[in-house]
């Protein structure tokens, strides 16, 4: 009998590097894919087969996937503004998800992992829980493909008769990193006392190999077409986690952020969104964002999670002050 193969998509991203690493250090036989096979610095010393794979290209897929019996399907287009969002972000991520489907249908792949996110439950009802459905607020195309993924994603495991477990993070931080995700990337605004003004949008901090272990658990124990949230279970808002760093660095001298009224914060948004139209890069706030998650408190039922997948993340606080020495040590790394 052969030996099992594991491939993660993604491997050089955030999630994706941790659960190489994790799979390695529990004697897997892994595999994973790379949008740019140039990037090897996420790969130094570590024992894996290295493969160039875009998700809209089916042909790589099919040749990565050969004697794969494992598919962690990480990688994903993580961007919440483009300038052309339904095709850069929503097709890029439906089809992509198409495409690992098919080419794992055609490899013979066994299971599935899919890593979807808690952008995909309905926050109409808190905590929010995997039970009340699907997002149907539809104002933002990473929300929409996440959305409309997660959906596929079991559909097509149905379909094919692949075994597909679904897993949704929350705001993934902490090390190891290689480049900046959105999550730390606002960390490291925090640390740089960047943030002038309290948006009244809350976060879920999760640390990212919390997830890792949680997402490895979904393939070793989850239940088929089940989706599982991987996050802690309440909310920490941007005035507390600024509060966090600040103790932790007195030195930074870092002001909580005044909380500002949303119409304020509304006009903000609109002269941001002007700008991004000039300079083509992400304004730093958006009119439907706030829309959708002024004042929501970002709660998450994970008890299914916990009794399934023994997933028990460490604190909020605690993933918080971990992600925010990591940062103070490594940015320049993951910067350059």
């Amino acid at each position: 009998m052969s030996e099992e193969i594991s491939l993660v998509t993604g491997g050089n991203g955030h999630l994706g590097n941790n659960l190489v690493r994790l799979l390695l250090s529990k004697n897997h036989k892994v595999k994973t894919t790379v949008r740019d096979i140039n990037n090897t610095t996420p790969f130094e010393t570590l024992d894996c087969e290295v493969l160039q794979a875009d998700l809209t290209d089916k042909t790589a897929l099919l040749k990565a996937f050969k004697g794969v019996t494992n598919v962690y399907a990480v990688a994903a287009n993580f961007n919440m503004w483009a300038k052309h969002p339904k095709r850069e972000i929503y097709d890029v991520n439906m089809q992509g998800t198409q495409n690992v489907f098919d080419a794992a249908k055609i490899c013979g792949v066994k299971n599935i992992v899919y890593v979807s996110s808690v952008a995909s439950l309905d926050f109409t009802k808190l905590p929010a829980d995997v039970n009340n459905g699907y997002n149907l607020d539809r104002r933002n195309w990473y929300y929409n493909s996440k959305n409309d993924s997660d959906k596929l994603a079991i559909e097509l495991g149905k379909t094919y008769g692949i075994r597909t477990v679904v897993v949704l993070p929350s705001a993934m931080i902490g090390s190891k990193a290689y480049k900046l995700s959105y999550s730390n990337k606002l960390l490291l605004q925090i640390l740089n006392g960047e943030i002038p003004l309290d948006t009244n949008i809350t976060l879920n901090w999760v640390d990212v190999k919390d997830v890792a272990m949680g997402t490895y658990n979904a393939m070793i124990k989850g239940r088929n077409s089940e989706r599982y949230i991987l996050s802690n279970p309440k909310h920490t808002s941007l005035q507390e986690s600024v509060k966090i760093a600040a103790k932790l660095y007195p030195e930074l001298k870092l002001k909580t952020p005044k909380k500002a009224p949303k119409w304020i914060l509304y006009g903000i948004a609109g002269l941001l969104e002007f700008g991004s139209k000039l300079t083509g890069k992400e304004p730093l706030l958006q009119r439907h964002y706030l829309d959708m998650f002024y004042g929501l408190k970002q709660d998450y039922n994970i008890t299914t999670s916990k009794e399934e997948l023994n997933f028990n993340p460490k604190s909020s606080k605690k993933a918080l002050e971990d992600a925010f020495k990591f940062l103070k040590t490594h940015n320049h790394k993951i910067l350059a």
